[in-house]
């Protein structure tokens, strides 16, 4: 029964895109923040991390997502979409409640839907070692370990992943 429960709350999830600067959005990435802080060996300072910028995500220079459960934002991610590079997947986060019910899976799944729809035909994303549960998903979803692509100082793995389209 716990399983059949589970599976319900996870299909009531809703993913949609939703602007950087709505509070819903904004609660995400300072949640997000907080999270990494609490994980990374050296904690987090939002000033020290390569910067994006709400610009960067809306259309047409790309997307922020909102996960949201009875309306309350669970989870967020954003691409960012470059004319000659692959897309660039950032900030893919989701609460500790729900983890586990497939949210982040369906958040990566969306950011690279929307990223082919708009003719990339990569994405990439760079990670610190101690998110391994990230790791992981991203590693089963596809996306094979590159060489570092930038200078994110938190990150220690840098992935990407062909698109079809």
């Amino acid at each position: 029964m716990a399983e059949v429960e589970r599976l319900l709350v996870g299909s009531m999830v809703v993913i949609e895109p939703c602007p950087p600067s709505d509070p819903r959005a904004r609660a995400c990435l300072r949640a997000y923040a907080r999270d990494i802080a609490s994980r990374f060996d050296d904690g987090f300072d939002p000033a020290l991390s390569n910067p994006v910028h709400d610009e960067a995500l809306v259309p047409p220079a790309g997307v922020l997502l909102l996960a949201t459960l009875n309306t309350e934002p669970i989870g967020c991610g954003a691409v960012k979409l470059h004319p000659d590079a692959p897309a660039e997947i950032k900030r893919v986060w989701v609460a500790d409640t729900v983890r586990g019910l497939g949210v982040g899976r369906r958040l990566l799944g969306e950011l690279e839907r929307y990223a082919a729809e708009r003719g990339a035909t990569a994405v990439r994303l760079d990670t610190n070692r101690n998110l391994t549960e990230a790791i992981a998903l991203y590693r089963a979803a596809g996306y094979r370990e590159v060489e570092a692509y930038n200078t994110e100082r938190y990150a220690h793995h840098w992935f990407e992943k062909q698109l079809r389209r």
